[in-house]
């Protein structure tokens, strides 16, 4: 049958549909063959596809980023979704090709997001933050408010970094306002920051991939590179105390080494941050399995959540 979304189409049910290539990876069996592992996209979520017995013209024909017409039927493996593959083609100039028609997008438009994030700025008070976060969001802006804040998980979408990052702003400001105690000024900036290595650790907004400098640095130091150039050009002591304070912000926000943070936090702001980064990402992959998932049943397990399965209660 034609379906015009992925997660439109029931389990064990046959179907056709374009879909674009978000992943694709050449790997190779127990036995030595040769296969591609898919990420699929469109505009209701991704799903994954094994195409077994690949040949390198196979490889070199379906590239990320390309329009597929994939016939198969939609399966589940360890509670996840999946698809069986049982014919693939690439779309043709006759058909709906374009990749931006597959792409998920978030709630608000770039304009909003600029518009939202310009008004809090001026309430980071502090002169010497304001300026470098102002500075480095004007140099990644091009890049800020259209990437997504990760390859999958949560926020992968177009967009999906900046609305994150005002979805956390949100949370501070809420925070902020219920604790006097917490410095607003940091806060805010190490928010504002905390992900913004990301312009540089990933591809792009489609077919996203980490760049080399991504898979050997990573976002958390690459942001932590960049606010000492921005002190360097403005002429600010790197060991200034405001300067130290905002690259512990960033550097600890993963909360602990084994996630990626090179160091714990040790700030009130920067455990504050932590935990508003890890909520928020938390209840965008359960909005997002949610989504998926009819009253009464449990989502698929999500693999940010320790592969956890959630129950969606029955609609009163």
């Amino acid at each position: 049958m034609d379906y015009n979304r992925i997660y439109d189409i029931p389990e064990n049910e046959q179907f056709e549909t374009y879909v674009l290539i978000k992943v694709a990876e050449k790997r190779q069996d127990r036995n030595g063959k040769m296969f591609i592992a898919f990420t699929f996209e469109d505009r209701s979520g991704d799903i994954s596809g094994m195409y077994w017995g690949a040949t390198e013209e196979d490889v070199e024909r379906f590239q990320s980023g390309l329009v597929v017409h994939l016939a198969g039927r939609r399966e589940s493996y360890n509670g996840k979704p999946q698809v069986r593959i049982n014919h693939l083609r690439l779309a043709t100039d006759e058909e709906p090709n374009d990749p931006a028609m597959y792409v998920d997008k978030g709630p608000m438009d770039k304009q909003e997001m600029i518009d939202e994030i310009h008004t809090l700025l001026d309430e980071i008070d502090n002169p010497t933050l304001n300026q470098l976060v102002r500075k480095i969001l004007n140099q990644s802006a091009k890049k800020f408010f259209v990437y997504p804040a990760a390859k999958k998980n949560h926020h992968a979408f177009v967009g999906g970094l900046g609305f994150h990052t005002i979805s956390m702003l949100r949370l501070a400001q809420s925070i902020a306002n219920q604790y006097p105690i917490i410095n607003k000024s940091l806060l805010y900036s190490g928010v504002l920051l905390h992900d913004i290595g990301k312009t540089i650790e990933l591809s792009d907004p489609v077919t996203t991939e980490y760049t080399l400098k991504g898979n050997l640095i990573g976002h958390i130091s690459i942001i932590s590179e960049w606010i000492s150039k921005a002190a360097e050009e403005l002429g600010i002591d790197e060991d200034d105390e405001d300067v130290l304070l905002l690259k512990h912000m960033v550097l600890s926000h993963h909360g602990k080494q084994e996630w990626g943070s090179p160091v714990r936090p040790h700030l009130l702001e920067a455990e504050v941050l932590h935990h508003i980064d890890n909520l928020d990402a938390s209840i965008e992959m359960m909005r997002e399995a949610y989504n998926r998932t009819e009253p009464g049943q449990f989502t698929e397990r999500i693999f940010g959540l320790d592969n956890r399965n959630f129950y969606k209660p029955k609609e009163n």
